[in-house]
């Protein structure tokens, strides 16, 4: 397989990944609808900012202890676990409030994207069922005589791409419904969902086993 096959082939694959609705499609709504799409696009970045991490990682070797030493894979499982109960909590917690707008809090403009940001890469980067897929698939795609390192960030490259789009795509979308969604009482409705979802994935990762 050359350069070109496996990164087509790779496109597929991550495409199906990519439009199925999961944590990072629930994060991206939430902070587009109630925080606008400056905190939405710096979600974005940062869920990609880890899958190029991911895919570097894995090239490089390091990623496969995740699959080689089960204490790696369950130190990281767990911080993940907490990490996303914590962060569904808070989104439970701060929805009594009508502002329901933890994402950009008052202060300076860019402390709210740095804070969303930070969210996205954590996200990404404790949830070590990414690296697994990163670990399962991205060997499958690494043709002869290419480096690893340079053939793993092409192929996350492919992965950001797609997600990119679609996170337009979303973004795009509810910013023509933000004016009714951004109504206090959706608003709460809407940070009490996303919360109840982020909680739900932290639980499922807890109970998941490697």
């Amino acid at each position: 397989m050359d350069i070109n096959g496996a990164l087509a082939s790779f496109a597929v694959i991550v495409a199906f990944l990519t439009l199925t609705p999961g944590l990072d499609t629930a994060l991206i709504l939430r902070t587009s609808l109630l925080a606008g799409r400056r905190p939405a696009w710096a979600v974005v970045l940062g869920i990609q900012a880890g899958t190029l991490l991911w895919g570097l990682l894995t090239a490089a070797g390091l990623s496969a202890l995740l699959t080689a030493s089960q204490v790696a894979y369950e130190v990281l499982r767990w911080a993940g676990v907490a990490y996303l109960i914590w962060m569904g909590a808070r989104m439970l917690w701060h929805s009594r409030d009508s502002r329901a707008d933890d994402v950009a809090p008052p202060g300076p403009a860019d402390a709210g994207w740095g804070q969303a940001f930070r969210r996205g890469l954590l996200t990404n980067l404790l949830n070590p069922k990414v690296g697994a897929f990163y670990v399962a698939v991205l060997p499958q795609f690494m043709p002869e005589g290419v480096p690893h390192a340079v053939m793993g960030v092409l192929l996350a490259g492919v992965h950001v791409c797609e997600a990119l789009v679609w996170s337009a795509v979303l973004i795009g979308f509810t910013g023509m419904m933000r004016g009714w969604l951004r109504r206090p009482v959706v608003k709460r409705a809407l940070d009490r969902l996303t919360g109840l979802i982020v909680i739900g994935f932290g639980l499922r990762l807890a109970v998941q086993q490697s």
